[in-house]
């Protein structure tokens, strides 16, 4: 398997290394799933080509995934015209793929049936840009994610949009997240673990905006982070406040790249899902401990998980993470926290059973 440096980067799938993944059943296969984060990619990214087929392949290992909520990526952009209204293109690129997928011409899932768009919140036009996601998204954009994670160390790599700390208490962010709850749309936050308190600042300032929280808060693990135990007590701390807004939700998984738990740099083979689930379980359990259910969702962050673990096992792993629950608790987080935040349609979760594996 190829490798780069450190942790923290999208790098390029191995399928042949991904083959030598140890054999395991599918945990619970009739339990529907809405996978609330995964991406697309055209030749170019990191991860390499990554539709609709691809991403359908990775469901039918026997897991019933019912719909997904497609999170942007940067992928597709128009190449000309405004800068602030170039991520229009993924928002109509999306909808496209996601009008085939219900089309059921490849199957019961509902590939990107809400769709998360990228503004620039801080941009001076950012309602014109919401309106023209609204416009384009087919009645399937749901709301925004606009990346705040930024650190100071360049070996931890800061997503391309965060130009520097505090973005989300900036007066031009404000703004614009007026905007989008003023148009009943979401943010899916994204900081580093020892940003979370801008998190519950935004919170705070907007309690009826709709904010769920992805990758777990992005603990790290890497570069000057290796203490897990302090980093694990920092984002207990910030965690526990943040579950205090009631406005909040928070997305389990997401973790392969930045927490580092697991080294698929140096593993002969993938993860297995009891393997990942021991690794992400602190971080997991807590969540649940701290939100409840009711408040948390899954999400596979695929193709980027790819790099340490199978979708077959990665999907058990989320199962692990509420094996212990009842029916009520199970259903909350793998699908109904998603089905109530994104506005979908219930009757998503009355389609087929589990898809046959591969």
């Amino acid at each position: 398997m190829s490798a780069t440096p450190s942790f923290g980067r999208a790098r390029s799938i191995d399928p042949a290394w991904l083959a030598a993944a140890e054999p395991e059943e599918v945990l619970d296969p009739d339990l529907p799933i809405i996978d609330t984060a995964h991406h697309l990619y055209g030749p170019t990214a990191p991860p390499g080509t990554y539709l609709l087929e691809e991403y359908l392949h990775d469901l039918a290992g026997g897991h019933r995934v019912v719909a997904s909520v497609y999170v942007e990526c940067g992928s597709f952009f128009r190449p000309s015209g405004p800068e602030y209204l170039r991520p229009l293109g993924e928002t109509e690129a999306v909808s496209g793929l996601a009008a085939i997928a219900e089309s059921g011409a490849y199957g019961p899932t509902r590939v990107g049936a809400a769709i998360v768009g990228k503004v620039d919140l801080a941009h001076p036009d950012a309602g014109a840009a919401l309106d023209a996601h609204l416009a384009i998204g087919g009645g399937r954009f749901r709301g925004v994610r606009d990346p705040a994670a930024y650190d100071s160390d360049p070996s931890v790599g800061n997503w391309s949009t965060s130009e520097g700390p505090g973005r989300y208490v900036s007066a031009e962010f404000r703004r614009g997240a007026q905007e989008l709850f003023a148009r009943g749309l979401t943010l899916d936050a994204l900081v580093f673990f020892h940003q979370l308190h801008d998190v519950v600042d935004l919170a705070q300032a907007f309690p009826e905006g709709g904010i769920v929280l992805g990758h777990c808060g992005s603990p790290l693990g890497y570069g000057p982070y290796t203490d897990r135990d302090e980093v694990f007590r920092i984002w207990r701390t910030h965690m526990t406040e943040l579950a205090r807004c009631p406005n909040v939700r928070v997305k389990l998984g997401g973790m392969m790249i930045r927490l580092a738990a697991f080294d698929y740099l140096n593993s002969p083979r993938p993860a297995t899902s009891t393997q990942l689930h021991r690794a992400w379980a602190p971080y997991l359990d807590t969540c649940l401990e701290l939100f409840g259910p009711q408040r948390c969702m899954v999400e596979s962050n695929l193709p980027i998980e790819k790099v340490g673990i199978t979708p077959k096992a990665l999907f058990n792993t989320l199962k692990r993470s509420v094996a212990g629950g009842s029916p009520a608790e199970k259903d909350a987080v793998l699908s109904g926290t998603a089905l109530d935040f994104y506005r979908l349609d219930p009757d998503l979760l009355a389609g087929p059973a589990s898809a046959e594996p591969n």
